[in-house]
């Protein structure tokens, strides 16, 4: 596709933003003057970043690639707290595709390179910096190993987010299976850069990815509106012992909920156990992906329900806890009959399960209560081993309307 694209094909594409992608193909003769096939992909991947970085799909100046491509970038969210990580004069983006993260590092650092081995998207990328007003890019159409093979510069960050897709285009997450191997890549970027930075699946396991990587000076586990979305590895020369696991879940008003820990401390942690209280305390899921299960119930000095539920009580409020808090109006039996008068007419509830034998479908298909509504329904297991059902409102601070539930 030409670009910049002409007045008419912009027009149609802002016509049509909102509208069925599959319904406007099936309508391509309607335009005989225009690429309709084209601009519909233009439309999709717009829908697809709309939720992502919601900028850039309202700019009528910027061309987007596949929807592939788009599903695959960071979130801006996402890619500001990544760039919040990182500082220095130079840095390498080694596997830059639709270009969000470059454009973020590009706000904190004065001279960034951009590496990328589809030729179609660098052109795409180097068009949309322009119109961006991002000047500090220097693009390359290549691929890691030999951008870095060939550059005579060393870099303050080197950036890589790997491949997780295989030549069938099925999901992957072990390193070795990533695209480039960045176990076999590490000695060269260390050769390059002290500081490399490194995204990982949420998928893959950071015991795994620590034993592996061997060189991780630290971590962190991003989750935005409590989906956990990516972990990111800081690879040096000097690798940390223990290195510390920070936390971050980035929430839509513009807050983030923050904690940390390391293997030692977690051992050492001795939770404490007790019926249900005032207060339910569900912690966040980069807490529990980084494996924070018990030392964020000693950090906050709250008590544990079950040692397999990862959920907490207590009788006082902590409004920075790094989670959700509810207010529990009461506790019940696992039973249509006895949780039905909390719910009023409609019978409606959001319905969590820890450590319970049913799935949320089992227990709406049990009990007839539908998702929605004020009240949230927390199935769990209590200390004696029995079945409990936690009846439980918004606690006064609370506002996580827009978790992933």
């Amino acid at each position: 596709m030409d670009f910049p694209l002409p007045d008419a094909a912009r027009q149609y594409v802002a016509d049509h933003l909102h509208h069925d992608p599959a319904q406007l193909a099936l309508q391509a003769r309607r335009f005989p003057g225009l690429p309709v096939p084209d601009l519909v992909r233009q439309i999709q991947a717009r829908q697809k970043a709309r939720t992502k970085i919601p900028a850039w799909a309202d700019n009528p100046d910027l061309i987007f690639p596949s929807a592939v491509s788009v599903e695959q970038a960071s979130s801006a969210r996402a890619a500001a707290f990544k760039a919040s990580l990182v500082s220095g004069q130079r840095l390498a983006d080694l596997t830059g595709g639709f270009g969000v993260d470059t454009t973020y590092f590009a706000n904190r650092i004065p001279e960034v390179h951009y590496v990328e081995r589809d030729p179609k998207l660098v052109a795409v990328v180097e068009y949309n910096l322009a119109q961006l007003g991002v000047h500090n890019v220097q693009c390359h159409a290549s691929d890691a190993v030999n951008f870095l093979k060939n550059t005579p510069d060393t870099f303050d960050w080197i950036y890589l987010d790997p491949a997780r897709r295989d030549t069938a285009a099925r999901k992957i997450f072990r390193l070795h299976d990533c695209e480039p191997d960045v176990l076999r890549l590490l000695p060269l970027l260390l050769h390059k850069s002290r500081r490399v930075l490194l995204k990982t699946s949420p998928m893959l396991d950071i015991e795994q990815a620590l034993s592996e990587l061997r060189q991780v000076r630290r971590l962190w586990v991003v989750a935005v509106d409590n989906e956990c979305k990516e972990v990111l590895y800081e690879l040096g020369p000097e690798a940390a012992v223990d290195p510390e696991r920070f936390t971050v879940n980035l929430l839509r008003n513009g807050q983030q909920q923050e904690f940390r820990l390391n293997r030692a401390r977690e051992a050492r942690a001795i939770p404490r156990y007790a019926e249900p209280q005032q207060y339910l305390y569900e912690p966040n899921v980069a807490v529990l992906k980084a494996g924070g299960f018990k030392s964020i119930g000693t950090a906050f000095e709250l008590l544990k329900l079950h040692q397999h539920s990862h959920l907490y009580t207590a009788d006082t409020l902590r409004p920075d806890f790094p989670g959700r808090i509810f207010r529990i109006r009461a506790t019940e039996r696992y039973d249509r009959d006895a949780l039905l008068p909390h719910l009023g007419p409609e019978a409606r509830a959001h319905v969590t399960t820890r450590n319970f034998p049913d799935s949320v479908a089992e227990f709406r298909l049990r009990t007839g209560i539908r998702e929605g509504g004020d009240t949230y329904l927390f199935a769990t297991t209590d200390l004696r081993g029995r079945l409990m059902v936690l009846v439980c409102e918004k606690s006064q601070t609370a506002d996580f309307s827009d978790w992933a539930e």
